[in-house]
């Protein structure tokens, strides 16, 4: 912990406000009632890990920026942290100017972001909890969806899944990050999981389920999300399921 004191003596220096979890378990607690623009993430932390950490935020929010800062500074650490999805990666020791620096530029990339951007843009605004697209509707505070099959009430899992297809609309995402995102490569899920979810989606959204344009397939990837239609790309073939 005294590391963690230094760097809050030291960022509060530099005007921020800092607080300061001392294991996993209260880092996921402090996120959701603080509501931080920045964390600064140990792996090595008691109760749960600092990867665990990460990936419980990446289910609830794709875009506030993440440094892990930790003493596992091998290649394997480094790639396994981005897969996760953080932002920056520092490997102790470090100097502490790079570390602020690091920390200033994070910040000045995700003001970048939130300006102007909402449901309907390329994320998942504080401001707002209601999602449109293709005539359909989503609103998150009630997990609920309006479409062509009426008023459905979402389970935990699906708001999950469609938050994250959402965040990276228009991005191809693999069946594996699908799972590593949305289960955390829980016992018992298989990729075929994913895919019974994506039948559901298409029952639910799609004018046409047979002819998906929003919850697409990619063969040999897995899917994209569009919520705008757009035409397939010349020699782009899709997946039966």
């Amino acid at each position: 912990m005294h590391i963690a004191e230094g760097l809050k003596l030291n960022l509060s220096l530099q005007g921020y406000d800092v607080m300061i979890a001392s294991d996993g378990i209260s880092g996921i607690q402090k996120w959701k009632e603080w509501q931080p623009d920045l964390i600064v993430l140990d792996i090595m932390l008691p109760g749960i890990d600092g990867l665990s950490v990460l990936r419980n935020i990446r289910l609830e929010d794709e875009r506030i920026p993440v440094l892990i800062l930790s003493a596992k500074g091998a290649s394997d650490d480094r790639i396994k942290g981005f897969s996760y999805g953080v932002d920056d990666y520092l490997s102790k020791p470090f100097n502490l100017e790079e570390f602020l620096l690091r920390v200033e530029r994070l910040l000045v990339r995700s003001s970048w972001h939130n300006k102007g951007v909402d449901l309907n843009g390329v994320g998942l605004a504080s401001t707002s909890s209601s999602y449109r697209f293709g005539g359909n509707r989503i609103d998150f505070d009630t997990s609920t969806a309006y479409c062509k099959c009426g008023k459905i009430i979402l389970t935990e899992q699906e708001v999950r899944l469609l938050k994250l297809f959402i965040v990276n609309q228009g991005k191809p995402l693999s069946r594996s990050k699908l799972l590593e995102r949305g289960w955390g490569y829980s016992r018992g899920t298989t990729s075929r999981t994913v895919d019974n979810f994506i039948v559901r989606f298409r029952k639910y959204f799609e004018g046409n389920p047979k002819k998906p344009v929003h919850f697409r397939s990619l063969r040999s990837i897995g899917y994209v999300f569009e919520p705008v239609y757009k035409s397939q790309r010349s020699g782009e073939k899709g997946e039966k399921l």
